[in-house]
């Protein structure tokens, strides 16, 4: 969940949540007493957001993707139980 802040604070402290986005890298939900909210994210995280729903754009690459994603996770599974510390048996 979001950082969330008012249209009205927002206002007053622009240049702060501006330096908190950028730093942080997390976005920034907006919220009014009447409208729908708004999110304020850093172009850094928006240029990430749009290059990865361009690569989910085409069925055959999200395909793939989430392939490669489901064997990373299998590999990492892996290799934690690799290296957890086996239990001896007490005698």
């Amino acid at each position: 969940m979001p950082d969330t802040i008012t249209y009205s604070r927002l206002r007053n402290e622009l240049a702060k949540a501006l330096d908190k986005v950028n730093e942080d890298r997390t976005p920034l939900l907006i919220v009014r007493q009447r409208g729908k909210p708004a999110v304020l994210l850093s172009a850094e995280e928006y240029s990430a957001l749009e290059a990865t729903a361009h690569l989910f754009r085409s069925p055959k690459n999200a395909s793939r993707l989430r392939a490669a994603h489901e064997e990373i996770e299998k590999e990492i599974a892996r290799s934690a139980a690799a290296h957890r510390p086996r239990r001896t048996r007490r005698r």
